[in-house]
């Protein structure tokens, strides 16, 4: 017995040794990748891959400000979570699902010669090649934006716009649009004018989600959504991606619950009204094992339809 537990134990502490040093490995590159796109020093705090429930999340990630600008950080995101398709995990264009960006704080500087630390980066004068990438549904929650402006002297003229709010966006074909986004919603929400940014963000063509999608929420079991739409609408979009994307077994308009067989998996919608709005709640389960992969693509189908 004890010969067993030591074992056990001995692969217990092999398993995590692999898990660490392959989220380190995932941290690195992601890191570097990020690094180049943008054009300035990228830090991650902690990188997490989960293989059995299709996850990806990313604490403390910051893009610090390019050269030429006072050292800070120019995005601090204090998580960004992830779910991609895992078909396409070991493949050149990813495939991911739904992505959150908790955007906590934006530090916008302008310089003495007027130029902005966002119009510094690569990203904006498309010094990279495109990273091919599949995005089906993004939010970004943006917090506030400290804004310095060192044009009239060494001490900089200091405003911070508090934007809180929550903005969706779909069908994103590059690593690179997706951080024009990141860089420059937080500006455009909080009224911010004159960047060079806007017109290369213009010209990639990302598509804005109507306003009644507020911003989706990832759990170990299930994704979530807020949207400012009618209970029985939302009921009567979702029963009818579900018939298209596989086999409604149980369906309840009363309660907001549907019941189907998705790609192998059993995946339940759960409706609920919350005052004017409706939140929408997928589950995805295959042998036993969460499939987000499955549910972000259901979420994604019903929000295209609202």
């Amino acid at each position: 017995m004890k010969k067993f537990l030591i074992i056990i134990g001995i692969a217990v502490v092999f398993l995590a040794g692999i898990t660490i040093f392959k989220n380190f490995i995932i941290k690195s590159v992601a890191t570097t990748v990020i690094s180049r796109i943008a054009g300035a020093p990228v830090h991650i705090d902690s990188l997490s891959l989960n293989i059995f429930n299709s996850t990806l999340r990313i604490n403390g990630f910051k893009i610090y400000n390019p050269l030429g600008f006072p050292k800070g950080i120019l995005v601090s995101c204090p998580r960004v979570d992830v779910i991609y398709d895992q078909t396409t995990l070991f493949k050149e264009k990813k495939h991911l699902l739904v992505v959150n960006i908790e955007l906590a704080e934006m530090g916008l500087v302008r310089n003495k010669e007027g130029r902005l630390n966002v119009d510094s980066l690569n990203v904006v004068a498309s010094n990279t090649d495109p990273v091919p990438i599949q995005i089906d549904l993004v939010t970004l929650g943006i917090g506030k934006i400290v804004y310095k402006d060192y044009r009239n002297g060494t001490e900089p003229d200091v405003r911070v716009y508090d934007v809180n709010k929550h903005k969706s966006y779909k069908s994103i074909p590059t690593a690179q649009q997706l951080v024009l986004l990141v860089m420059a919603e937080p500006m455009r929400a909080a009224g911010i004018k004159s960047a060079q940014i806007y017109g290369v963000v213009m010209l990639a063509g990302v598509a804005v989600l109507p306003v009644a999608v507020v911003a989706t929420f990832i759990g170990k079991n299930s994704v979530q959504q807020s949207v400012d739409v009618g209970f029985e609408k939302v009921y009567e979009v979702s029963l009818g991606v579900l018939k298209r994307m596989g086999k409604v077994v149980e369906e309840d308009p009363r309660k907001g619950k549907i019941q189907a067989n998705v790609n192998g998996a059993d995946v339940a919608v759960q409706l609920k009204r919350v005052g004017n709005r409706t939140e929408v709640m997928i589950f995805a389960r295959k042998y036993m094992f969460p499939k987000l992969d499955i549910a972000g693509g259901v979420l994604y189908q019903i929000s295209e339809k609202l």
